[in-house]
Parts: structure tokens; sequence; C-alpha cells
């Protein structure tokens, strides 16, 4: 199951053995916690390095992440996309919420595990969060709208990428309705140019700039 692992190398060739150690840790701790607690689906767990964790790197192809800059992933369930995220970019600071405590605890738990530094755990909603961070990241956790409705307050302003600061979004399916509110600050990435995997034909990385008001 974990010679999966190998997708992970193939198209990110230049990890750490740090790195790499973390990632390889990934599928045997996922394993062992989600048989005590559903965090993906246990029929998926076979499929953890291609639906779950190069899936969460598909952002990483669309942005290279300046040292330093802050992420917040909304509603990142047992880690995802901010785990991953965070061993590729040990330079930058995550922040993971979710309102479900029994998924934090195991995406906090997992992270210990590996010995990540670089980020931090919240249970509760993004409604209460005050916080300002360059970028927010989020899979599929709710239409593209209310999403934004909800994460407008959370970016900054200050500037320290290629990319201006705003929202990178995993998402897949048919996204016309969802795009069209947002049509002229947005850029949709197809994962099947980065990824030639079946599972990515359909799934894409959704970007929208967020300018403070």
């Amino acid at each position: 199951m974990y010679k999966r692992q190998q997708y992970i190398k193939s198209y990110f060739p230049n990890l750490t053995p740090t790195q790499e150690s973390q990632f390889e840790a990934l599928g045997p701790l996922y394993t062992d916690w989600n048989a005590k607690i559903n965090v993906i689906s246990r029929k998926d767990i076979d499929n953890l390095y291609l639906h779950h964790i190069l899936h969460s790197l598909g952002i990483a192809k669309t942005i290279d992440f300046t040292d330093g800059t802050t992420i917040l992933d909304v509603g990142t369930g047992g880690g995802f996309p901010g785990i991953p995220l965070a061993i590729l970019f040990p330079q930058c600071r995550f922040h993971l919420i979710d309102r479900v405590g029994k998924k934090i605890k195991v995406a906090q738990s997992v992270a210990e595990a590996i010995g990540l530094q670089n980020v931090t755990f919240q249970h509760g909603s993004v409604e209460e969060l005050k916080t300002e961070y360059d970028f927010v990241v989020s899979r599929a956790v709710m239409t593209l709208p209310d999403l934004l409705k909800l994460i407008r307050k959370n970016i900054r302003r200050e500037q320290q990428n290629a990319l201006p600061n705003g929202l990178l979004c995993l998402k897949g399916g048919d996204l016309q309705s969802e795009l069209a509110p947002v049509k002229k600050t947005s850029i949709l990435f197809n994962l099947s140019d980065y990824f030639k995997e079946e599972y990515f034909e359909t799934k894409k990385v959704i970007y929208v700039q967020i300018v403070k008001r």
C-alpha cells in the first residue's frame, strides 16, 4: 500500500530526507488512526497517497510559497491539505481549523508523530477566527461564494508571493456556477496538467484573489 508514496517522489523529486521520511510515515499513521476514528472513507484509505496526499499537494503546483508565508486551512478534517503542504513548505506557517474535535485530534497527533514544527491547530469555526493570513487553503468544504464570505476578513493586505493573497481551493466537477461571481478575480488550474493519473482528470485548484477593502 505504502509503495504509492512513489507518487510523491515522482512529482516532487527535490524532497529532503526529512520530508521523505515524514511523507512515508503518513501511510501507517493515517491507517492506524482511521481504524479508530473515521477521518477518511474506509474504502479509500488504500488510496491515501493518491487521493489525499498528492491531491493536497496539487496546490503546490500552482504556487511556490515564499518562506514566512502564513496559510490557514479551513475545514481541514484529518489534516488535508494542510499537513502535506506543511511538510513540503517547512519555512511557512500553517494553522488548521475544523469544527469536528476528533478530526482535529487526529491531525494534531499525526503532525506531532512526524515532528512537524510549523503547524498549529484549532477546534472551532472560521466564523470566530479573527487572525489574518496570506492565503486560505481548503478542500471542497463548501461552495466558493459561501467560503469567500467567511474568509475575506482573514486575508492580510501585505503581499509577499507571486500570486496576490487569496484563496486556493481544491475542487472537482462542474464549477461554472460557483465561479461565475468571481470570474474576474479567479484562475482555474487543471490538476491533469500536472498529474497524469486518471483520478485528476476532473480535479482542479481554484485561486481567487481577495482584496481587502
